[in-house]
């Protein structure tokens, strides 16, 4: 690889450091290498990352900061189409796979072409009230929907491919990818599901019912989640929650239709670790 673009954290990465050091040490390699910090939320069609700046000839994207950083930017710049490579600044990292500590011998691999291509399946979510819509966003890991205010629970009615599948009341619910498997779905009792498989995976948070588990979905069917009126036939206030950062709200009967995206997140992968072993190093840790 020859060309390169940062996307830094400055809140994790402080003064630029790392990302300086980056930059300094690629360019003593003959490379190419340009920086834009991600901290400020845009309105519009990015939201921390803007992906018009980005080089029409860039090869790879370094994301520094941790695996909230990484998410931003994958949501930003998934049309670009260009592979992705996560520093982990913070602690616990799936995404973000590579450390401060790795992080010549990580740059020195990448010029090396060195390293495998992960594809991860996104999600898309569209919220309706009636035939209006009111919103809509992508996600990699997770959309959640949830309530809005007081500390109580919503009924939620389920439909998969416009067929009835369940109600319950809950805190909410987590529909999520396999990437985002290992995130809050898995805090609430969802699976793990290896980040290459495709397919979607709704888990209830704390439902009000004993039978009630996470259901995991071909990823070519769409789920439908109604907001439902409270335990006193009451209106409600919720939101769908896109990675844990949008937010898009809405109110009983209002619905998000979610469904497979048509673009995929390109990861690139430098320990050639499979999954399991993955995991196991990860689990250890936390």
């Amino acid at each position: 690889m020859e060309k390169f673009y940062i996307i830094t954290n400055s809140q994790k990465d402080h003064g630029l450091v790392c990302t300086e050091k980056i930059v300094s040490y690629l360019e003593k390699h003959g490379r190419s290498c340009e920086v834009q910090q991600a901290e400020r939320k845009y309105d519009g069609s990015f939201h921390y990352t803007d992906p018009d700046l980005i080089p029409e000839d860039t090869q790879c994207i370094i994301v520094l900061g941790g695996d909230g950083t990484l998410l931003q930017a994958a949501r930003d710049v998934v049309h670009r189409e260009i592979p992705l490579l996560g520093i982990n600044l913070g602690t616990l990292g799936f995404l973000a796979g590579v450390d401060k500590q790795s992080l010549y011998p990580a740059l020195d691999q990448l010029m090396m072409d060195d390293y495998e291509l992960e594809e991860r399946m996104m999600l898309t979510g569209t919220v309706y009230r009636g035939d209006v819509v009111t919103g809509s966003d992508i996600a990699l890991n997770d959309i959640v929907i949830g309530r809005e205010g007081p500390m109580r629970v919503i009924r939620f009615k389920n439909y998969v491919n416009n067929e009835y599948l369940n109600s319950y009341n809950a805190d909410g619910i987590i529909i999520s990818t396999p990437t985002g498997s290992t995130g809050y779905s898995l805090s609430v009792g969802g699976p793990i599901v290896s980040p290459s498989a495709s397919m979607t995976i709704m888990t209830p948070i704390a439902p009000h019912t004993l039978n009630t588990r996470s259901i995991v979905f071909p990823a070519e069917d769409v789920i439908t989640v109604e907001v439902g009126k409270g335990r006193h036939q009451d209106y409600e206030k919720g939101l769908a929650a896109f990675d844990g950062d949008t937010t898009v709200p809405m109110v009983t009967g209002d619905r998000i239709v979610i469904r497979k995206a048509s673009v995929k997140t390109k990861i690139l992968k430098l320990n050639h670790l499979n999954f399991v072993e993955v995991l196991r190093q990860k689990m250890r840790n936390i």
